[in-house]
């Protein structure tokens, strides 16, 4: 046992001994060390890295030819800025074989007898490098091509499958950047290209080419309602959607399907119609309500796919939905909108504008429908009267004086609302008399409106609805209020119209005429008053309703334009000269300056 202990002992001091032999110099790389395939053996490490440096120096400009797909691409290492870190690699096979001395001697003599190969980090620009790899990529790849099923006329001929090549572009950075790393120029270096298989062959498409041929064997009827449409074979053949994008089914899908159902949609589609009322001679008629039918599209496709792609039931139903109408026959029979309740009529003239607003605001009332108890506002159902909406100038009373406004006009349609709801004995809220007296309407019975502050409201106070109706024609306007007349009797007393006070006068100077001269310009009227007191009884001869309305008229001034242009001075008359001929003739007088003249002009 001791002599087997003393013979290792023996043997580590011999073998230890030949290792230190063999350790070498710290500063020298061991021999078998290389970089990059380069041999550094017995040099320093500054000796190597500047070896590398210079080698990898001369390359950097040096051309590489990479082959991919049959194409040839030329790459630099300085164009993708490859640059090896030579220093940290020689300091990592520096560090590979040191040590204390036996330890070291064993690394050198590994390294001597199996080599000691080292590769650099290598810096590259990234972005550059994806960029170059890209525009190889799109030069080499072709994608496959996957079986197709196409239609000729009413027949459908598949079309075989091709295979593509892909560039691999992971594996094929790397290789570039090896390449132009590397301290050796061998000859072209491929790049990575692998096959791209098709995701569908032509057995794939075997029972898509049976259907679409099933599909177009005969024409398919499509029952909608009532009415039923004939799908002819070619049409068929048209709203076919054949597989693509890796599909390998046929459907009645795809644009030309989508156009075609949204035609067979606005043909089927009806918007439902609410139960209206028709002025009819004498009265008034209820236009029954109509549903509305709506196609399902989703549903109608599905109908038609199965009816399709079916070889003997090549027809199929397709269901409507019933939209009811928001306002049925029976609920417009239950308003109780039978006769006539109240009417007026009134008579317009004007410019142009005039008219024009005054058929446009009856257009806007045209129509309304006023709920038992529920109140009617002018204002707010015709909204603001402006440009925006059509309305035009014309003749408007502003602050008490008739000037040009947007909208003049409209308060001959209030007016009119005004009296036929008045006839009809109806509970009137809010009613402004215009600021000047117009004689063209009833004594004290006209009603004017302003948006948003002046407004006529009366209230249905009758137990059915009301329909307002305005009848426009040349120079007249009609408003008629239909319901169930509540038979009321209306009794009208109105006081005569007083004058309240002298007509009022304005005076404008005028530099464009001589002083005493007057122009009347518009002749004025007095301020004036009146009030009407309507008595309104039940059918049983009970008073509802004992109202007066007063009505005040400013005043409306004559308008005198005066003179204020100074006279011309009458020249001086000069003497005489004596001789036999004017002794004979009478002296002549000075003229007389004209009189100052008074005209008159009236609107």
């Amino acid at each position: 046992m001791r002599r087997a202990v003393l013979a290792v002992g023996v043997f580590v001091l011999v073998a230890g001994g030949a290792a230190t032999l063999f350790a070498g110099s710290p500063t020298r790389l061991p021999a078998g060390t290389t970089v990059a395939g380069l041999d550094v053996g017995g040099l320093s490490v500054s000796a190597a890295t500047v070896a590398l440096e210079r080698r990898s120096d001369a390359l950097e400009h040096e051309p590489i030819e990479f082959v991919a797909g049959g194409r040839t691409f030329t790459l630099r290492a300085s164009q993708l800025g490859v640059r090896p870190d030579w220093a940290a690699a020689v300091r990592q096979a520096a560090e590979s074989t040191d040590g204390f001395a036996p330890v070291r001697g064993l690394r050198r003599v590994r390294a001597r007898i199996f080599g000691a190969e080292v590769e650099p980090h290598v810096a590259v620009f990234p972005s550059v490098l994806r960029y170059t790899v890209g525009r190889i990529a799109a030069a080499v790849d072709r994608p496959a091509v996957d079986a197709s099923l196409e239609r000729r006329g009413l027949s459908f001929v598949t079309s075989p499958a091709r295979a593509g090549v892909r560039l691999d572009r992971s594996l094929a950075s790397a290789t570039i950047v090896n390449a132009l790393a590397s301290l050796e120029r061998d000859g072209p270096v491929r790049l990575p290209v692998a096959r791209a298989e098709p995701r569908v062959v032509v057995d794939d498409l075997a029972d898509a080419a049976t259907a679409a041929q099933t599909a177009v064997s005969g024409p398919v009827t499509l029952t909608v309602g009532p009415t039923r449409f004939r799908l002819p074979r070619w049409r068929i053949a048209q709203l076919l959607d054949l597989p693509n994008g890796g599909a390998t089914g046929v459907s009645v899908a795809g644009p030309s399907a989508q156009r075609w159902l949204a035609s067979l949609a606005r043909s089927v589609d009806r918007d439902p119609r609410d139960a209206t009322f028709r002025v009819v001679s004498g009265g008034i008629e209820l236009v029954p309500s109509h549903p509305g039918r709506t196609l399902d599209l989703d549903a109608a496709r599905k109908a038609l796919q199965k009816a399709v792609f079916s070889s003997s039931g090549r027809a199929a139903t397709v269901a409507t939905s019933t939209t009811r109408a928001a306002r049925t026959t029976e609920v417009a029979r239950a308003m109780g909108i039978e006769e006539v309740v109240g009417s007026y009529t009134t008579t317009y003239g004007g410019t142009p504008g005039r008219l024009h607003n005054v058929q446009l605001v009856a257009e806007l009332i045209d129509g309304a429908l006023v709920a038992p108890g529920a109140r009617f506002s002018f204002n707010q159902t015709t909204g603001e009267r402006n440009a925006a909406k059509g309305f035009e100038e014309a003749p408007v009373i502003i602050n008490g004086e008739l000037e040009s406004g947007i909208g003049g006009g409209v308060c001959q349609v209030s007016t009119t609302v005004f009296n036929a709801a008045f006839e009809a004995g109806l509970s009137i809220e809010k009613r402004t008399n215009h600021a000047l007296y117009i004689s063209h309407y009833p004594i004290g019975r006209d009603a004017t409106v302003n948006y948003p502050d002046l407004d006529l409201v009366f209230r249905n106070d009758t137990d059915h609805w009301l329909l307002l109706r305005t009848f426009v024609s040349p120079g007249s306007l009609t408003v008629n209020l239909y319901g169930t007349s509540p038979d009321r009797r209306v009794e009208t007393e109105t006081a005569p119209l007083e004058v309240d006070g002298k007509v009022p006068w304005k005076r404008i100077d005028d530099d464009t005429m001589f002083k005493g001269q007057k122009v009347v310009e518009q002749w004025g009227s007095p301020p004036r008053s009146t009030s009407v007191t309507r008595r309104v009884y039940n059918p049983d001869g009970s008073l509802l309703y004992n109202t007066t309305w007063r009505s005040y008229y400013v005043g409306e001034p004559t308008v005198v334009r005066l003179g204020t242009k100074p006279r011309p001075k009458p020249e001086p008359s000069k003497p005489a000269k004596p001789d036999v001929k004017a002794a004979a003739t009478p002296t002549t007088k000075e003229p007389a300056l004209p009189p100052a003249t008074s005209t008159t002009a009236r609107p």
